[in-house]
């Protein structure tokens, strides 16, 4: 038992995995925030220029039936609600999609050119980086071969 408590703490404690779970929670939250910002700023704009209000779209499928009494007030028939297809909603949901896909390719564009940036600026650092000086066992290695070649 306690190996496995110690292999789910191996897991567990992993960097991905804690990692995984902050941009989870970062994710959530900001679908609430997109959703925000689709619901209450940017789908009001919509509703005040074109009248209509996107989220109260839908289409009755079947009525709603009221619930039929007897006159001494007992429930005949039990009152059902109507049957609607919301595609106020699904538009809604789609515009919310749309802003986080808009969002993340551009935070994922940034990030790439930083990354880009970074890599490009360690690349020159390591190209204008001079050569070590060679050591004395180099050099007198090299003369030893010059002289060498000297006496072909």
């Amino acid at each position: 038992m306690a190996k496995l408590i110690e292999e789910f703490k191996a897991f567990a404690l992993k960097g991905n995995v804690v990692d995984m779970a902050v941009g989870v929670i970062i994710g959530g939250a900001f679908g609430k925030i997109v959703s925000s910002v689709v619901g209450d700023l940017i789908m009001p704009l919509i509703a005040a220029i074109g009248g209509v209000n996107t989220t109260d779209l839908k289409l009755v499928l079947k009525p709603a039936q009221e619930a039929v009494l007897a006159e001494d007030g007992s429930i005949v028939k039990e009152a059902v609600d109507a049957v609607t297809w919301n595609y106020g909603a699904f538009i809604q949901n789609v515009a919310d999609f749309f802003i986080i896909a808009v969002c993340l390719f551009f935070i994922v564009k940034t990030i790439t050119q930083l990354s880009n940036l970074r890599k490009k600026k360690e690349e020159e650092e390591k190209a204008a980086a001079p050569a070590p000086a060679p050591s004395k066992e180099e050099v007198l290695l090299t003369e030893i071969r010059d002289l060498l070649k000297a006496k072909k």
